[in-house]
């Protein structure tokens, strides 16, 4: 029988790809089938959430000298570092789906509207779920600014397909990428999978982004499963300190079907404790309803996970849309 083929991605086979398909070298496979999601929709009941919660969108000043970040919704970030303006997983489309009639749809605005944004520099993107890599944004954000755009291993044959001229870099685990000079990312590992059809699960790379400048280190997280926490500690040990995590807080439940691809609260603040990180913002919550818990639960479960491990409040921020944290 031929061997599938990759179509996004042709490569050497590595610990992590078995020339077809990417996996995790140090955790049993996240994968959902067909039959998981019709065992999680017919054993459980998902919480009502709200249809609208309103948001204040933020203005962000054009250049920022040092560090500040602005929640515009689930991953979605804007990263001000050192005069350089970065977006994480951008998406301003109203649903994460590849449709524009079905599918989550988002509850709240983006927390900056897309003509407020400042000059756009770069795009970092984690993996080629829908909540993540929203083409018609990348579209858009390609045809005003042109950033450049940093992806995980066979994400850019995705972008390329709807922006062929978008400015793309890709990255294994553990490659370091130039967004400009003196500020770099490294593709960081993550307990998740990828697919964008039933077809090419896991044959585009996912991961996490480390920035490192300067004066500053962010770690955006992506989307990720705990594990048993040894991507965590490898992260801290091979790229360092840690000023500013943003962690994923939600679509976390029912844990059966969740805990290999979703940390909950409790998980994310071990998270934030094995990367050793000086402060922390709870993102993936809140926008689009894409698992069973309530839309606050995240938000009330990561206050008790920090006052269980007698972490200050303060040092680990549930995002809201609109945000703006100033954190140097």
């Amino acid at each position: 029988m031929p061997r599938l083929r990759n179509c996004y991605y042709q490569g050497p086979p590595s610990d992590h790809f078995d020339g077809t398909r990417f996996f995790s070298a140090v955790q049993a496979s996240a994968d959902r089938g067909l039959l998981d999601i019709l065992r999680w929709r017919l054993t459980s009941a998902a919480a009502r959430w709200p249809k609208f919660v309103p948001v204040t969108p933020a203005k962000p000043d054009e250049r920022v000298s040092d560090l500040r970040i602005t929640m515009v919704g689930h991953a979605s970030t804007l990263i001000q570092v050192e005069g350089v303006n970065i977006l994480t997983d951008p998406v301003w489309s109203e649903r994460a789906s590849p449709f524009s009639f079905v599918g989550a749809k988002r509850v709240t605005k983006p927390g900056i509207s897309f003509d407020d944004l400042p000059p756009i520099d770069a795009v970092l993107l984690s993996h080629g779920y829908y909540d993540h890599l929203d083409v018609a944004t990348l579209r858009r954000l390609h045809a005003v600014y042109a950033p450049l755009m940093a992806m995980p291993l066979g994400n850019d044959s995705i972008v390329r397909a709807v922006v062929p001229r978008a400015r793309c870099v890709v990255a294994d685990w553990w490659d370091r990428l130039v967004i400009q000079p003196g500020i770099t990312t490294t593709l960081t590992p993550a307990n998740h999978w990828s697919n964008r059809w039933p077809t090419d699960v896991r044959m585009s790379l996912w991961g996490g982004h480390y920035i490192s400048t300067p004066a500053v280190s962010v770690w955006f997280a992506g989307d990720t499963g705990y594990g048993d926490g040894r991507i965590f500690q490898q992260i801290r040990k091979r790229c360092g300190h840690v000023d500013i995590a943003l962690i994923p807080i939600g679509a976390y439940e029912p844990r059966w079907f969740m805990a290999a691809q979703h940390v909950n609260p409790a998980e994310a603040v071990q998270i934030f404790r094995d990367i050793e990180a000086s402060q922390a913002l709870g993102i993936h919550w809140g926008t689009f309803q894409l698992t069973n818990e309530s839309r606050e639960a995240p938000r009330f479960a990561l206050a008790a996970a920090l006052s269980a491990a007698a972490i200050p409040s303060d040092r680990f921020l549930a995002a809201q849309p609109g945000g703006v944290y100033d954190l140097r």
